[in-house]
């Protein structure tokens, strides 16, 4: 007999200093190599200096840039006779999260000339204002769904 395709999610435990299970999820996200002492720090220095930066609450703002970040739409590829299409369907939400955090992530290591937390910050503070490398990709993933919505009737 085959095994059940139940799948359980995983329960996340919020962080410890805003007691966010997102940011959690953020952090882990951002952890390379097994060091989650280096992308806390590394995280909790951004949000100190977006919160210097713009005077607002940084959980706020982080949950805010996120959200502009994360696509609707994406494409799949589909083989449907002989021939590949790109076929667009909206975004699953845990998905929308994993996308947005880790287009924020590798823009921010992408930069080079400054250490990882300050990169992080003006990555955070470009999205929050829908600018930024991780915005540029979402609209990239949009335009790409737009332009093959004529196959939307092939998904299943």
């Amino acid at each position: 007999m085959r095994k059940s395709t139940y799948y359980k999610k995983r329960e996340h435990e919020p962080d410890h200093k805003y007691g966010r299970v997102s940011i959690a999820r953020f952090i882990n996200y951002l952890m390379k190599g097994g060091e989650k002492n280096v992308a806390q720090k590394a995280f909790y220095e951004a949000m100190d200096k977006i919160e210097d930066t713009l005077d607002q609450k940084p959980e706020e703002i982080f949950e805010k840039a996120l959200n502009n970040a994360s696509p609707r739409k994406e494409v799949v590829s589909r083989r449907i006779g002989g021939a590949n299409y790109q076929i667009p369907r909206d975004v699953r939400p845990e998905r929308k999260f994993y996308l947005a955090c880790k287009w924020v992530i590798d823009s921010a290591r992408s930069k080079s000339g400054s250490p990882l937390h300050q990169n992080l910050a003006d990555e955070i503070i470009a999205a929050y204002n829908n600018e930024g490398a991780a915005i540029k990709k979402k609209q990239e993933m949009h335009r790409m769904a737009e332009a093959n919505r004529a196959f939307a009737s092939f998904l299943r």
